[in-house]
């Protein structure tokens, strides 16, 4: 299969290639490296198992590529959901925008199938928890998180009307080697900075659903290969959650700083548009029959530990 992957050389991108080329896809990623890092598919571009493109999705210059194309995995985007509310233009430019330009070249080049990575905080702060794919009203409180569920909406209206198949995933909090942003890449930065004290934002108790990237591509690829229809959306989360003071606790044991102090800013919540209760319900893939084995804890000690080996 011809395979197309957006936000490739990112983190979960990159993961996503790894796998691609091990299951033999021709793949073609195309990245701005904004926020990705060529590094992360380095060993696929020198041994030729992969062609490369730098693009930035709002410039032109791409869209002939996906001549030939069979699927496009979309996952470049703005991630930063702290900092979407500092630049809320420029997160839907890169968030929605982006989005209806690659609609737009499947459309034109007839490539017939998208699979997109949302998130869980399209829910904003759901009263059903764990939350389920059909949970409403959807109210998200971030401009990160309304973007995400505004490219949502167009990916549907495109599959619907021009006949595409669309795959939509919103995700947990995806963690793992090769992240360069998250509670686990704050708190070891800030540990190596300062060894004696970690600031943590809020009041710690925020409980959220945590899920080891190698886990969360394998759910993805099992999903796409057995939903029907024009648009499916699956969740994709660990069966469980954890909370920050504990994700700090793990982070400063796999540095071997057992007596670090911990100072919290205040609030139940880390910032605005921080979501402080999350856990996603995750029945629907299950039924399709992925199941992980793999819960929040362990993934977030797994993630803590490959982080200490790049960083430290």
């Amino acid at each position: 299969m011809f395979s197309i992957v957006t936000g490739g050389a990112g983190f979960i991108g990159s993961h996503l290639v790894d796998t691609l080329v091990e299951q033999g896809d021709r793949v073609l990623v195309l990245d701005s490296l904004r926020t990705g890092d060529l590094a992360n598919i380095r060993g696929h571009l020198d041994a030729g198992r992969i062609d490369y493109l730098q693009a930035d999705l709002l410039e032109d210059g791409w869209q002939e590529r996906f001549e030939g194309a069979e699927r496009v995995y979309h996952l470049a985007a703005d991630p930063d959901v702290r900092g979407s509310a500092a630049t809320p233009a420029d997160v839907y430019e890169n968030n929605v925008t982006a989005t209806i330009r690659v609609l737009e070249a499947m459309r034109v080049h007839g490539v017939g199938e998208i699979v997109f990575t949302s998130t869980s905080t399209v829910y904003g702060e759901a009263s059903v928890i764990p939350t389920p794919e059909d949970y409403s009203p959807m109210e998200p409180i971030s401009v990160y998180a309304a973007s995400k569920l505004a490219a949502e909406a167009m990916i549907s209206s495109y599959a619907h009307t021009y006949g595409m198949k669309a795959r939509v995933f919103r995700f947990a909090n995806i963690i793992g080697e090769r992240s360069n942003h998250g509670v686990i890449w704050d708190f070891a930065h800030k540990l190596k900075e300062n060894p004696a004290e970690l600031e943590i934002l809020g009041d710690g108790k925020q409980i959220k659903s945590y899920l080891i990237v190698s886990e969360c591509v394998a759910a993805l690829l099992h999903a796409v290969r057995a939903a029907d229809g024009p648009f499916a959306c699956f969740n994709i989360g660990s069966e469980d959650w954890i909370d920050v003071t504990a994700i700090a606790r793990i982070v400063a044991d796999e540095m071997g700083l057992p007596d670090v102090r911990f100072r919290y800013t205040g609030g139940d919540r880390g910032w605005v548009g921080d979501v402080p209760r999350m856990q996603l319900a995750v029945e629907k893939i299950g039924a399709t029959g992925w199941h992980t084995t793999v819960g929040s804890e362990e993934s977030v000690r797994q993630a803590a530990r490959a982080l200490v080996r790049e960083i430290c």
